[in-house]
């Protein structure tokens, strides 16, 4: 059984009607549990909740050895990206549809908490993209995600035309709307809408998908994570970049996007018996039409 945790820092989806007491209610549920709860600043300044300790997402990663995120995927995204370079386990709690890393039901927090919190639970790792931005041979803009990299048109330009490399090999020009390179967490978000395929999380690698390629020939590709792909734009206007949820606007010619795998990973606990194919098939609907 893995060590007991001490110190749990608690994270909310601030914006959504209603958070503030399913908030307390966690910070209660893990007092009572013995542990120490701190609140992600941001969060306790939206909701107003001012009886436990306030820390910054820095000093929540280096004080903490638990983060308990109230909300959604969104929530678990921003935060995740911010606390896997302190090696801080997540744990995800829904208040509404259950998300693909938010797994756990508001109305069954005792049941499905309280053995996470003794040790017992499922722990995954996600890899991460590293996405740079260059000009002129420099870095302009850094970007993590853990979902993808994206990089498209302007909202009323026409397509883009993006020369693509992997490594030290030149893989194509694509004119299309734009490209998408996703993790596997990724890959049933955006680039899952846009055609790509589903990979699961315990496959070390990604997903290369086109936007509305204007050749029908331009197909999603799986790549190793080992490597580097590059991604420049060779012409159309207004071209962005956007990383999670992240973006820098206004891509010129020549410019690079570069994106390989982090160094850092996200940690997820999940309750005991927790399955990813279970996941999908929630989230997915791939029970409709089973007796």
């Amino acid at each position: 059984m893995a060590a007991r945790f001490r110190h749990a820092a608690l994270i909310g989806k601030y914006q959504a009607r209603g958070i503030r007491p399913a908030l307390e209610d966690v910070a209660r549920f893990l007092c009572e549990q013995g542990l120490d709860v701190s609140f992600e600043r941001e969060t306790a300044v939206a909701t107003g909740v001012s009886d436990y300790d306030v820390l910054t997402t820095a000093q929540l990663g280096s004080r903490c050895d638990l983060a308990v995120v109230v909300g959604g995927d969104g929530t678990m995204l921003a935060i995740g990206r911010e606390l896997a370079r302190h090696g801080v386990p997540l744990v995800g709690i829904n208040q509404g549809r259950l998300g693909f890393i938010t797994d756990i039901p508001l109305e069954r927090l005792k049941e499905s908490l309280g053995p996470i919190i003794a040790g017992d639970y499922e722990e995954e790792h996600r890899a991460m993209l590293d996405g740079t931005v260059w000009r002129d041979g420099h870095p302009i803009f850094e970007g993590l995600s853990m979902n993808d990299v994206v990089v498209s048109r302007g909202a009323t330009a026409s397509m883009v035309e993006l020369k693509v490399t992997i490594g030290e090999d030149f893989v194509a020009n694509i004119r299309a709307d734009g490209l998408i390179v996703a993790s596997p967490t990724g890959s049933t978000a955006y680039a899952l809408s846009a055609g790509g395929p589903i990979l699961h999380p315990g496959i070390a690698g990604w997903v290369l998908v086109p936007i509305a390629s204007h050749t029908l020939s331009n197909r999603p590709i799986v790549l190793p994570d080992h490597g580097e792909i590059r991604i420049e734009i060779v012409a159309g206007r207004d071209a962005s970049a956007n990383f999670d949820m992240q973006s820098l606007a206004s891509l010129l010619h020549g410019d690079q996007v570069r994106v390989r795998r982090s160094q850092h990973k996200v940690r997820f606990l999940h309750p005991l018996g927790w399955s990813y194919y279970a996941t999908l098939r929630r989230k997915l609907r791939w029970y409709e039409g089973v007796a």
